[in-house]
């Protein structure tokens, strides 16, 4: 079992971040592969972090290294971790929630972990104030998705220009409970208990 995880964007990319400028994209992200790969390891998973640079890596590059590091192996995913956003990151708006995306070209792998990484973060009461397909996932045309020829999926991890968003992810408790959502959506996708 390898877990692929893409930490999203670099540090010069603009507009990722809250409108107060507290709350950074890139930082956040790394924070968070870093942390489920750590748990991942506890369960004998093992996870790849492959943008170890904070500046912003091409699509392009970003899914040639996850190509080279899955390699012919059939038991690789790749995750790609970020927040959304509704407006430009100027001013708080109001949307405000967990998602999860697919390809067009998604397989049944990368629908089906999309669903159960859905499923995790609904039961802990993330679903924010939009609509969640009854699939439990979006499907758009992402390069990161798209691009890979492993299952692969796309979290947007709430929106950085909620007040309340930033303020859970921000907080321990909130990391805590995001990585949890991944891990256990993985745990699941593998068949391993707890």
């Amino acid at each position: 079992m390898l877990v692929i995880i893409d930490n999203g964007h670099g540090k010069e990319t603009r507009g990722k971040c809250s409108p107060d400028g507290l709350h950074r994209e890139w930082q956040w992200s790394r924070e968070m592969a870093r942390r489920i790969a750590g748990m991942l390891g506890g369960y004998g998973i093992e996870s790849r972090l492959f943008v170890p640079e904070e500046r912003d890596i091409p699509l392009a590059e970003r899914c040639r290294r996850a190509n080279k590091i899955a390699g012919e192996r059939a038991d690789a995913i790749l995750i790609s971790i970020h927040n959304n956003a509704s407006g430009d990151g100027s001013r708080w708006l109001s949307a405000s929630g967990w998602s999860a995306f697919v390809s067009h070209n998604a397989s049944q792998n990368s629908r089906r972990l999309a669903s159960l990484l859905t499923a995790e973060a609904l039961d802990a009461n993330l679903g924010g104030n939009r609509a969640t397909p009854p699939c439990g996932y979006w499907s758009a045309n992402l390069a990161i998705c798209r691009d890979t020829r492993c299952p692969a999926v796309l979290t947007e991890n709430m929106f950085q220009d909620c007040k309340s968003d930033v303020e859970l992810i921000s907080s321990e408790e909130g990391k805590n409970l995001i990585a949890a959502i991944h891990v256990n959506a993985l745990l699941k996708y593998f068949n391993i208990k707890k």
